[in-house]
């Protein structure tokens, strides 16, 4: 399944409220594996945006071997999810070992455009996303694109798809990105979900919710 990038997500039906722990999957939130594109440069908020840009459609870097625990949790998946974004992509084919995966572009990363500061001012990319992050979430800096207010909205979409898909018995896995899984994770807190294992935001790492 992949839903064309250009189209705005539709708003979901709520899914059918699980009776009980036991009834549902877990929903596993995983952070794709190291991009390719080096982050050991210093650049200007306009060299980011360009950055930025190539990043996106970026693969991964060469060589990774996904850790065990990803394999395991994805071995005892009942859906798998990922974005369309390459390095997404690539992770997942690193990870399903040949199984189907359901493409979707409600999975993508929530924009990063920096806000516009002097040419003189360089920062390494790390840095450039943290800036970048809080103008986009602080002072909705959204420079055309995706607004908070409608990540937010997205976000909750896809809580809800991967709830109802999870209340069907099984565990579903995403295989995304950082911030976004962020996002998810909030909204799946707010449905009733709880984080019971974090391995925290690292490439390759996940995020295990059950239902309380």
């Amino acid at each position: 399944m992949t839903r064309p990038e250009s189209a705005a997500p539709k708003p979901q039906e709520a899914p059918t409220v699980v009776p009980s722990a036991t009834n549902a999957g877990a929903i596993i939130l995983a952070r794709h594996g190291e991009p390719a594109l080096s982050r050991k440069c210093m650049i200007s908020s306009d060299e980011y945006r360009d950055w930025w840009g190539r990043y996106e459609v970026g693969g991964l870097r060469a060589g990774q071997t996904p850790p065990q625990a990803l394999l395991t949790a994805a071995e005892g998946a009942g859906a798998i999810y990922a974005s369309t974004r390459p390095r997404a992509q690539e992770t997942a084919q690193a990870v399903a070992a040949g199984r189907d995966v359901l493409v979707d572009a409600l999975f993508i990363e929530a924009p990063l455009p920096p806000p516009r500061f002097p040419k003189w001012l360089k920062l390494s990319p790390r840095y450039w996303g943290v800036v970048s992050r809080f103008w986009w979430h602080a002072f909705d800096h959204h420079d055309g694109q995706e607004t908070r207010a409608q990540a937010e909205i997205r976000a909750d979409q896809a809580a809800r798809i991967l709830i109802a898909r999870a209340s069907e018995g099984q565990d579903v896995l995403v295989l995304a990105h950082g911030y976004f899984n962020h996002m998810v994770g909030q909204r799946l807190k707010a449905h009733g979900w709880r984080l019971a294992h974090n391995q925290g935001f690292k490439y390759w790492s996940q995020r295990r919710f059950v239902k309380r």
